[in-house]
């Protein structure tokens, strides 16, 4: 089995491949392929980016950060959703984030990103950073997802995951890609890239942070 050094060095390898020089960024949309309607739902006074692209989920989890400028606006300012608005930016090596259980079992999220079950000491089978929909531990998915927080996923990014876990399941990679699309988390919008988002959102008022 792919050790997760082996596994996450391919995956970075990978994510490097084809990025030749593109043409400037539109100011508008030329084609309807990508639908950015998701930023029209940030007007808070308040908005933040968290980048948790490359962020190391095998050591800890970024969620804690996002629940701290949450509870800190409120307790501070008297200030909550919708007047603070927050995005989480995922790219290729937090993917497991915007992973639903089933992807996790299936693939083996947890033995190939390193991420153990505190459950069961043994490597995740399940999205430990979910959470439970009827609440519990507020620096989770769904408990930020519940007070207004848009986790994105850079589809650039998902198509080195689903290259490298093609290869690793021996599986047809176009088939591998469209069982992760169809398996992230409710709520989580795919962006065309993680780079493109990171700075459409700052012209749109959010202040940035690197988890």
């Amino acid at each position: 089995m792919t050790s997760r050094r082996t596994f996450v060095a391919a995956l970075t390898s990978v994510a490097g491949l084809g990025l030749a020089a593109q043409p400037p960024t539109p100011t508008r949309r030329v084609s309807g392929a990508w639908d950015m309607s998701w930023l029209d739902r940030f007007a808070g006074a308040h908005k933040q980016l968290f980048d948790a692209a490359t962020f190391d989920l095998s050591v800890d989890t970024p969620l804690r950060v996002p629940m701290n400028y949450l509870d800190g606006l409120r307790d501070v300012y008297g200030v909550e959703p919708p007047a603070v608005n927050v995005a989480i930016g995922v790219s290729r090596l937090a993917f497991p984030l915007n992973a639903s259980d089933g992807l996790w079992r299936k693939y083996e999220l947890g033995q190939r990103w390193g991420i153990t079950d505190p459950s069961t000491s043994k490597p995740a089978v399940r999205n430990v950073f979910l959470g439970d929909a009827s609440g519990g531990d507020p620096a989770t998915v769904r408990a930020l997802q519940a007070r207004g927080a848009l986790f994105w996923q850079c589809n650039f990014a998902l198509g080195a995951v689903a290259f490298t876990l093609a290869r690793a399941f021996n599986a047809p990679l176009d088939a591998t890609r469209a069982d992760l699309i169809a398996g992230l988390n409710p709520g989580v919008v795919l962006v065309a890239t993680h780079a493109m988002a990171v700075g459409v959102v700052q012209q749109r008022g959010f202040t940035y942070m690197k988890l």
